[in-house]
């Protein structure tokens, strides 16, 4: 069993390969629905462009890490509604 802190802390080990930044922190997912019971996660996440050559090899490293700690089923939807915006506190460590 696991609980939504715990997948975070997850998602925070997987890194954007040209930012060397964590999906989370990066603000890259918009939703996560965690169900402990049927031990399934649903998420909701867009790329830094909708063009994003790393794309599939992201989602496969996010389902990749989240089955390693025991989720039977993750399911990853993907929306480019609203575009992705750097969180401003990322934005400002890179001085935009």
């Amino acid at each position: 069993m696991f609980n939504k802190n715990e997948v975070i802390a997850k998602l925070k080990t997987v890194k954007d390969p040209e930012l060397h930044l964590d999906i989370w922190s990066m603000g890259l997912i918009y939703s996560l629905s965690v169900n402990e019971k049927k031990t399934s996660i649903n998420i909701l996440m867009t790329y830094t462009t909708p063009f994003c050559p790393w794309g599939p090899e992201l989602q496969e490293e996010i389902k990749t890490a989240l089955h390693t700690m025991g989720a039977k089923k993750v399911d990853i939807e993907l929306t480019f509604d609203p575009p992705y915006k750097m969180p401003e506190e990322l934005r400002s460590l890179f001085g935009i």
